[in-house]
């Protein structure tokens, strides 16, 4: 692939993302879901209104810049509503979330080039991210979760551009990396998972650069690729992250952790001023307080709590809004209770869940990722064979390896989290599944053989019709009872 149609495929991706955040971002006059909460802590920003918050501040800071620039915007500006505490239209509390959320396919796609420097990889990774309803749902609404994975995925793209640079430059992105992780974690404290992803991978290439020092390889470059018919790595193209060792503790305490640190305590000055009830400690034993008083993941907590092992299934997603009207004529419902049952026969449902078969499908290719890492190195490590162990894994080994090892360290510590956690918590973890299943396809659509280039093209074509079958839940269009009924397969997705 050319690098002009490599760039237009991205541009191409952007915009289809830039174009579902925005087409009928006002469609809902009203606040949707935590709107209630964030849009209103936004203009209290504007207004120097002290407030309480169990999260940190950058989130909001989003959305009050938002709010102020729309101030100064001549268009969509109609349909105003004073439930933020000020008359603005629903567009200028939504605006720059979807146009931030916009660039995470891009984002998710520079990753996959990096770890592998396959633009087909790329493509399909931003391409199946730009068909994730949850991502969808979140961007176009005053919510906080999008900027976790904007700033955590950023911050781990800006890691690996530093692995592929040397001196200068290297430090230079390690900074920005730096800027990024501490953004990431002064929107919600998960975002600390995208840095501990990096942390993780760091001392595995110091552990593995060890292990193998020990012992003189049969073969530097053996084959740890897919021996079931998929194109293999070609000796001559060693994954980036076989770099790690390049990067030294003192750049990683200073980048990836004196500079994060700085960035997040710099960010709550500003709310810090504003509400000066609780000091820099203070208020961060408050947030943990909120935290530990909230219930179990029960439904007597709240209907839509759904524990860390219900995510990656879908097995309870959650409506953010639902509403019912006559006809198509009607105005949009925006206040009030649903219409009596039957008498509703237009409903408006916007559901936080994401695309089913992405995610299905996202499972399966990082538990084969996981069978391969298995084989090839946990195996052999546990029979302490190192004399099979090469020296430097290729590509698609230490793509498995980036995967899983970023998937697990943004689901599992949820293991532990006995408060009401809800599905979209799964955000941070979710995007590594799209990753695993864009690099099957990609090896299917590479292979000699034809029936694996016919299972890659099925996955792709199912993953696009899914996006679309599931598109009027993601953006709140007018559906028959039965068109809705159609749509939730289950019972545990009302």
């Amino acid at each position: 692939m050319t690098k002009n149609l490599y760039r237009i495929g991205l541009v191409s991706i952007f915009f289809v993302s830039l174009a579902l955040r925005f087409w009928g971002l006002d469609r809902f006059n009203t606040l949707v879901f935590d709107e209630v909460y964030y849009a209103k802590f936004g203009h209290n920003y504007l207004n120097q209104i002290p407030f309480f918050d169990g999260h940190p501040p950058l989130g909001k800071y989003m959305i009050a810049v938002g709010m102020w620039l729309s101030s100064y915007i001549p268009f969509w500006q109609d349909g105003v509503n004073g439930l933020t505490g000020e008359l603005r239209s629903a567009w200028s509390y939504r605006w720059v979330n979807a146009l931030s959320g916009s660039f995470i396919p891009l984002i998710v796609a520079n990753i996959a080039y990096q770890i592998s420097y396959r633009s087909s990889f790329a493509l399909l990774a931003g391409l199946f991210t730009a068909c994730e309803g949850l991502l969808l749902v979140e961007s176009r609404y005053a919510l906080i979760n999008i900027y976790i994975v904007l700033f955590g995925l950023l911050g781990q793209w800006l890691f690996l551009l530093a692995l592929a640079n040397q001196k200068t430059r290297r430090n230079l992105y390690l900074v920005l990396a730096g800027v990024a992780f501490g953004a990431a974690i002064a929107t919600k404290w998960n975002g600390l998972f995208y840095l501990a992803g990096i942390y993780f991978i760091w001392c595995l290439g110091w552990i593995w650069q060890f292990i193998t020092n020990k012992n003189q390889p049969i073969d530097n470059y053996s084959n740890n690729g897919i021996s079931i018919g998929f194109e293999q790595t070609t000796n001559d193209n060693i994954s980036l992250l076989n770099k790690l060792t390049q990067i030294n503790i003192g750049q990683v305490l200073i980048f990836l952790g004196i500079v994060p640190t700085a960035i997040y305590s710099l960010i709550w000055i500003p709310h810090l001023q504003m509400n000066p009830k609780y000091g820099f400690i203070q208020v961060h034993k408050e947030i943990l307080g909120f935290h530990e008083r909230l219930g179990g993941n029960t439904a007597q907590v709240h209907p839509y709590c759904a524990a860390w092992y219900k995510w990656p299934l879908m097995i309870r997603p959650m409506a953010y809004y639902y509403q019912t009207a006559q006809s198509l004529n009607d105005p949009l419902p925006v206040l009030g209770p649903p219409l009596p049952t039957g008498a509703g026969k237009v409903i408006y449902d916007v559901h936080a869940m994401g695309n089913p078969f992405l995610w299905w499908f996202g499972v399966a290719a990082l538990l084969f990722l996981l069978w391969m890492l298995m084989r090839k190195i946990v195996i052999p490590l546990v029979k302490k064979q190192h004399s099979s162990l090469p020296k430097q894994l290729n590509i698609d080994t230490w793509i498995a390896l980036y995967i899983v090892l970023n998937y697990a360290v943004n689901l599992l510590p949820w293991m532990r989290v006995s408060r009401c956690v809800f599905i979209y918590h799964y955000m941070t973890a979710v995007v590594f599944a799209f990753l695993a299943i864009a690099w099957f396809v990609d090896q299917c659509l590479c292979s000699y053989y034809r029936p694996l280039r016919i299972v890659g093209v099925t996955i792709c074509f199912i993953i696009i019709a899914a996006f679309i079958f599931w598109m009027p839940v993601y953006l709140g269009l007018p559906l028959s009872p039965e068109g809705y009924k159609m749509r939730m397969w289950f019972k545990s997705w009302v």
